[in-house]
């Protein structure tokens, strides 16, 4: 009999896990998904026609909080982890509550889910969210742009909608942005290679994507998720490490894995870092990854007006996976705020609504700012009367895209923006050339 399987995801991996190992095989049924980490991505179902031949009825996605109930009322043999950016305290934790259920417990093999291509790969990964991927992803397409090459961008999927809709999507407009319907979280991800007149693919199935993606590119990049390992097997594959979160490079999951794989590690924000930061992540590269190429870089901050931060009170908005999920205290805006002259960072928390304050009571270690989350409308709604409830002189939005276009802000604010820039002998143009 086939084996009774769960997959626990967040919106994203775990479809990609089901395509690749169980969809097509017999000696498996997933009787189930569950999800966490992203509001309002459960009560979903995953759709029997993105299912294959064994799968005519949708399959359900539930919330991870009923993991140990659906075990028991589905009979389930098998729990397959497939989500990231977690410790891997977080891991044993689960694995204890599944095989106290009666069920094993288990990670998908990395490489069973890079699915090869015909064109060469780029992947650009990360030990955790908010190392800096996204920079280094658009430095990466500049310089090959300057060599003549068309490089097409594929996403780690944030697939929060209509599945069925979102199967295969391609982004070359700010438009497409609204014809998909997406997320504040979407648009940090897309609009910034946009803008550079780049071309963006994501959804649910990767094969698919895939198979359009490599008919217009003559080098693919893999811009990923949180620390998630790539999708497709890489021709280079580049992992940013963070010193301002040092040892967490080997203390996640599955960040750990792109550390160990890698053919190139770049240790990012090295002008922020204390000498013990560095000196601890150079001892768990030299321990895990001994023949990775490393670079060392930093993040350039721009602000279109800094001179409007000297003296006020502001209000910091980041990036919201970094914040939350991703355990950063602070980000670019902060930064900016604290460089430029600011009088105070103006607490966010007595000031939030809604699925805001929900965000808050979540994630508590979040502190003095406020991460720009919006999964959803009412998210987004709740966001833009927190930022204008608040008694803030000054609004300093440090998120990838133009969050004025998104919400509507009743108070003056500026925009900070950041670029990789190599560190040292070694870089990322040398490292292309080579490529």
């Amino acid at each position: 009999m086939a084996k009774r399987v769960l997959i626990m995801g967040a919106g994203g991996k775990d479809f990609h896990v089901f395509n690749c190992i169980y969809r097509d095989n017999p000696d498996f049924k997933v009787v189930s998904f569950t999800a966490a980490q992203i509001p309002g991505i459960d009560k979903r179902t995953f759709p029997a026609g993105l299912s294959g031949g064994l799968y005519p009825d949708d399959l359900p996605i539930m919330p991870e909080e009923e993991l140990t109930e659906i075990i028991k009322s589905e009979k389930v043999d098998l729990v397959v982890f497939a989500y990231s950016d977690v410790s891997y305290e977080y891991l044993r934790e689960r694995e204890e509550t599944v095989r106290a259920q009666g069920a094993d417990f288990e990670l998908p093999d990395p490489q069973a889910t890079m699915l090869p291509s015909q064109k060469p790969v780029i992947a650009v990964c990360a030990v955790r969210t908010g190392a800096g991927k996204s920079p280094v992803s658009r430095a990466i397409v500049k310089l090959l742009a300057r060599r003549g090459k068309k490089v097409v961008v594929v996403r780690h999927p944030m697939p929060y909608g209509d599945l069925t809709k979102q199967e295969v999507e391609r982004f070359e407009t700010i438009e497409d942005l609204s014809r998909y319907n997406c997320t504040i979280e979407e648009m940090e991800e897309y609009e910034p290679h946009i803008k550079s007149g780049g071309v963006v693919y994501a959804g649910v199935d990767y094969a698919k994507i895939l198979k359009e993606a490599q008919d217009e590119a003559d080098i693919i990049l893999w811009d990923g998720g949180n620390n998630d390992t790539p999708f497709y097997k890489p021709t280079l594959y580049i992992t940013i490490v963070d010193p301002l979160r040092a040892g967490h490079e080997v203390g996640y999951y599955p960040g750990r894995v792109n550390l160990e794989l890698a053919d190139v590690l770049i240790v990012n924000k090295v002008d922020q870092a204390t000498e013990s930061n560095l000196d601890t992540v150079q001892g768990n590269i030299a321990r895990h990854n001994l023949e990775a190429k490393v670079l060392y870089g930093r993040l350039a901050l721009t602000v279109d007006n800094d001179s409007a931060i000297e003296g006020k009170r502001v209000l910091v908005v980041e990036d919201g996976p970094t914040l939350t999920h991703g355990g950063m205290k602070f980000g670019a805006g902060v930064v900016a705020a604290k460089h430029f002259g600011a009088k105070e960072l103006v607490d966010p928390r007595p000031f939030v609504v809604g699925e805001i304050k929900d965000t808050f009571d979540k994630y508590p270690e979040i502190g003095a700012l406020l991460p720009a989350v919006g999964y959803s409308r009412h998210q987004v709604a709740d966001l833009e009367q927190t930022v204008n409830s608040s008694d803030a002189e000054l609004v300093v939005i440090a998120t990838p895209i133009d969050l004025g276009r998104i919400i509507k802000i009743n108070k003056p604010s500026v925009r900070v923006s950041y670029e990789y820039e190599d560190v040292g002998e070694s870089t990322l143009a040398s490292v292309l050339a080579g490529f």
